[in-house]
């Protein structure tokens, strides 16, 4: 029997900035057991802490961001996806597909000071 490609991925999580921080743990513990239930590897976490939104979103300016490096089965993203659509206090998230999982993340300014 074969066995099943695995790839490496970064996903950015989005969670709602009206969440307590017990309720966001569990939201955030929701994403990432879903990952674990699936044979999927949690590899990295950036917590980049609560940011302004570029846009409104539903009514939201604010959220959680986090940006998460795991490996997973390929026929498991779609699954992932599903679940993603259902949990409430995800506002948007976003799954690439990678190379190599970033140690550290820096932003550069906006402006040259």
């Amino acid at each position: 029997m074969s066995k099943e490609k695995r790839h490496l991925y970064e996903g950015m999580y989005i969670l709602s900035a009206t969440l307590s921080d017990e309720a966001r743990a569990k939201a955030f513990d929701k994403i990432t057991s879903g990952i674990s239930e699936k044979q999927g590897e949690v590899l990295k976490l950036h917590d980049q802490g609560r940011r302004k939104l570029a846009y409104e979103i539903n009514g939201k300016r604010e959220g959680y961001y986090y940006i998460l490096y795991f490996s997973i089965p390929t026929s498991a993203i779609a699954d992932l996806w599903k679940e993603y659509h259902l949990n409430e206090d995800l506002i948007r998230f976003l799954t690439l597909r990678t190379d190599s999982v970033m140690e550290k993340i820096e932003f550069k300014p906006l402006i040259d000071a």
